[in-house]
């Protein structure tokens, strides 16, 4: 059995880092280079790193931060926002990122998936899923723009197209759960992990300790992402990794 992964999130919007509730009314919480420096101390497996309004605004993903961040932390980087291209993955790689993260760019685009990991391989490429439950067809619905457009895909549908066209993970963000503080989305990721056979991140939602152990306990997911828990120091990851073993989850 893998390790599961503990993974700190920085949405960044023009330089620094923020923090929202459901994708909105977004919160200054400081210096990208700064905060992961501090979480490779705390021990984090990996680190997300999203230019959240770079698509919104038809800009590129800022290369010279994740220079910066990459000069300072020695830990795996995923990297996505303002990815348009193939050019734009090697440009985000060549900086430093370990993988890149596409979500709107894909959607509009799906070749971009398998263009990206048949020169740079399928572990460079991670499909990013932003899911939002919909009522009325009893359905995840697929938002991009950074939550803010509504498209016709279904989730699940699309995680396994993805996977299909050569994405090496998922990183899947529960809009309904985003920010809230009141636990994973555990039906999401309960579809997800039993319709696709690579790695499937758990983002949004852990708002306490025990998010943790009941997101890898009832799911299949390899990894849980964080933010508001660790940006606003809650809990810290030797915290929660301690109370993982304790649970007989394998970390790192």
């Amino acid at each position: 059995m893998l390790a599961k992964r503990i993974i700190p999130c920085l949405d960044v919007d023009h330089g620094r880092v923020k923090k929202g509730v459901n994708f909105v009314n977004l919160q200054d919480v400081g210096d990208p280079t700064e905060i992961a420096a501090a979480y490779q101390k705390q021990g984090a497996d990996e680190l997300v790193f999203l230019d959240i309004t770079a698509t919104n605004e038809k800009r590129k993903a800022i290369v010279a931060t994740i220079e910066e961040v990459a000069s300072q932390v020695f830990m795996p980087l995923t990297v996505g926002g303002g990815i348009h291209n193939v050019d734009d993955m090697q440009n985000l790689l060549k900086a430093g990122a370990d993988k890149t993260a596409v979500n709107s760019a894909a959607v509009s685009d799906p070749d971009l998936i398998t263009q990206g990991a048949e020169k740079f391989g399928a572990q460079c490429v991670v499909l990013a899923i932003d899911a939002k439950w919909n009522p009325v067809r009893q359905g995840y619905d697929v938002y991009v723009n950074g939550g803010r457009k509504q498209t016709d895909l279904d989730a699940i549908e699309w995680a396994k197209e993805g996977v299909r066209r050569g994405a090496g993970e998922l990183l899947v963000t529960s809009m309904d759960k985003d920010g809230t503080k009141s636990g994973y989305d555990i039906a999401l990721y309960q579809q997800l992990t039993a319709a696709v056979n690579v790695p499937v991140i758990a983002s949004g939602g852990c708002g306490q300790i025990n998010d943790f152990s009941e997101v890898f306990a009832k799911t299949d997911v390899d990894g849980a992402l964080a933010a508001s828990v660790f940006h606003f120091g809650e809990l810290t990851i030797p915290q929660v990794k301690q109370d993982l073993r304790t649970k007989g989850v394998i970390v790192r």
